[in-house]
């Protein structure tokens, strides 16, 4: 491997990062949203819809830069992966279009506002369910050469421990970070009712999100051996990662002033945990794409293709950034939105 395809590896590794971060927010926000809808004691529905406006708008861009990357730098890949996600990546292309129809219309169109609740609750565990597969796919064992077009074999997907593995890591993980971040949101917002409810269901979700992740390793270690060896070479990192997530737990303990817990702290110690393991997991995945068949290094592009299209990135990273920090001043930091007040018809949808 060259540095070029390290760096360009790289890049598409930190879009997934970003977006399954972001993207399992998003979701999960949705679940919880249509979870407390009929729950009058509490404001929680209401704090999760408003985080929910802005922030599914932003999360799509990432998923669209995944892909642009992966056809850029690696063209010799996309044939394969093309045929292979096929069906599953159609699947989700199309609830994600449902979703977010419903997401940009539904509040103008009045008489929608519970079918939009149920929509995005619903999806909010079904397309991580459905992203996070192709990990599984990509260690080998799912694909069948036929005349020499690559298909995927969906018994063998849907008959191994490991896919279920991921799924529930997905959906585990995906109420987690949301109740996380809307716990903090929600302590932003001066809503004690709704702190506490998602603070309980960060307690409650994280300790199952963290034994699907054990599951995820031994069911990794029978079906792709040659990846579990690889993540047990820095497996420093992983006992980091795990200690990691045990200091957030402990952060939703940690009394400051009247308050119980600081969400805050236990965000930015999840996100690091999360990197960290990420990190592993990607790191021994080189350098294969799709195990044994497709390598980084037969699916590259040329040389000063990559040179060209990494002067256009850093272009467009310094047009970007600036515009989702500012996107965060306003929807995230601006206490008048955060708090629900003078709220325009502009930032409901």
């Amino acid at each position: 491997m060259t540095s070029d395809e390290l760096l360009a590896i790289s890049i598409v590794w930190g879009f997934i990062f970003i977006y399954s971060v972001m993207a399992t927010m998003d979701f999960g926000a949705g679940f919880w949203s249509m979870l407390y809808v009929n729950k009058r004691n509490t404001k929680a529905s209401s704090i999760a819809n408003r985080y929910l406006s802005p922030t599914w708008e932003v999360t799509n861009v990432f998923i669209v830069a995944i892909v642009v990357a992966l056809i850029t730098f690696f063209p010799g890949a996309i044939y394969t992966l093309g045929s292979v996600l096929l069906i599953p990546g159609s699947i989700i292309l199309i609830l994600l279009a449902i979703r977010s129809g419903f997401l940009a219309f539904s509040h103008s169109v009045k008489g929608y506002e519970r079918l939009l609740v149920i929509i995005s609750g619903v999806s909010g565990f079904i397309i991580p369910a459905l992203l996070i597969l192709v990990l599984p796919i990509t260690h080998g064992g799912f694909v069948d050469n036929r005349n020499g077009v690559p298909y995927l074999s969906f018994s063998e997907l849907l008959t191994s421990l490991s896919s279920y593995a991921f799924i529930a890591f997905a959906i585990s993980s995906t109420l987690f970070l949301s109740a996380l971040l809307l716990a903090d949101y929600s302590n932003v917002a001066k809503e004690e009712d709704a702190y506490l409810s998602y603070r309980k269901d960060a307690i409650i979700t994280g300790p199952i999100s963290f034994f699907s992740a054990l599951l995820i390793m031994l069911t990794i270690k029978q079906d792709a051996n040659w990846l579990y060896e690889g993540m047990v070479q820095d497996v420093h990192l992983l006992i980091l990662s795990v200690l990691l997530f045990l200091g957030a737990g402990l952060a939703l303990f940690i009394p400051k002033r009247s308050q119980k817990g600081r969400p805050r702290l236990a965000i930015i110690l999840i996100t690091i945990q999360y990197f960290l393991a990420s990190y592993v997991y990607g790191k021994a995945h080189l350098p294969y794409l799709i195990y044994p068949t497709i390598t980084i290094n037969d699916a590259f592009t040329h040389p000063n293709t990559f040179k060209a299209l990494f002067i256009t990135y850093i272009f467009a990273f310094l047009i970007l950034f600036p515009g989702f920090y500012y996107f965060w001043k306003i929807f995230m930091k601006d206490q008048k939105y955060v708090e629900g007040k003078k709220v325009s018809s502009d930032n409901k949808h």
